[in-house]
């Protein structure tokens, strides 16, 4: 039978665990935040602090699914029952939840407000809600489901594209500009527009709306928080 000292130990190796693990992925503990639907100070909270001591179980799952290794790595007990046999193994209490929360990536939905950009998300931003993917589709769309936000479109500058209320998933996964349409920070406000390379180092940044006028920024003024890879919306 365990005692404190044993559990203190435990928690000790989870966070260490944690810490290894989100470097060897090179993810931040503020995307592994975001990608289990809390606070983007939550998870180096836990790692440094100690708050909360141990990690709920749904988020310890979509962690340990995340890195492909056991639940047991961030602190979940190794003792219980089991519930099934399958093709001649014992499986724990947990793998058949294991299994189906393998299947899908609960992404979470950001008010277009928030900075979206990997570790750049305001501690004050709490997600408002999950949105699900099949992690089959995103592995195929080369898609890192920690780099992944959705957000809601404002306004109509993007019409007929993008409409008012659509959700669109963008992933803010760093990489060079190429043209597409992109959630961007310009002059300190947070925009979705179509951006494209311009000449002498300019960008353009085009609203799909001919009603709105074309802009041409300096490459430097144009700040990529990540590119619009899907849009969902009400009919």
């Amino acid at each position: 039978m365990g005692n404190d000292s044993d559990a203190g130990d435990s928690d000790t190796g989870a966070r260490t665990r944690l810490v290894a693990l989100a470097a060897g992925r090179g993810v931040s503990l503020a995307a592994l935040s975001a990608l289990i639907g809390r606070n983007t100070t939550y998870l180096q909270q836990f790692v440094r602090k100690g708050s909360p001591r141990k990690l709920e179980e749904n988020d310890r799952r979509t962690l340990a699914e995340f890195f492909g290794v056991p639940e047991g790595e961030l602190g979940a007990s190794q003792r219980g029952g089991v519930v099934a046999v399958e093709q001649g193994r014992v499986l724990p209490v947990s793998a058949p939840l294991r299994a189906m929360t393998a299947e899908w990536a609960d992404v979470p939905r950001l008010p277009l407000g928030a900075s979206a950009g990997p570790g750049a998300l305001p501690a004050e931003e709490i997600p408002s809600g999950r949105l699900r993917f099949s992690n089959r589709w995103l592995k195929g769309q080369g898609l890192e489901p920690a780099m992944l936000s959705v957000i809601e479109v404002e306004g109509d500058s993007m019409e007929p594209t993008l409409r008012d209320g659509d959700e669109i998933l963008v992933d803010r996964t760093p990489r060079p500009l190429r043209a597409g349409i992109h959630v961007i920070r310009l002059d300190d406000v947070l925009l979705v527009k179509r951006l494209e390379s311009g000449p002498g180092g300019m960008v353009r940044v085009i609203s799909d709306n001919v009603a709105y006028p074309r802009l041409e920024r300096p490459v430097q003024d144009v700040e990529l928080v990540g590119r619009v890879v899907w849009k969902g919306g009400r009919l």
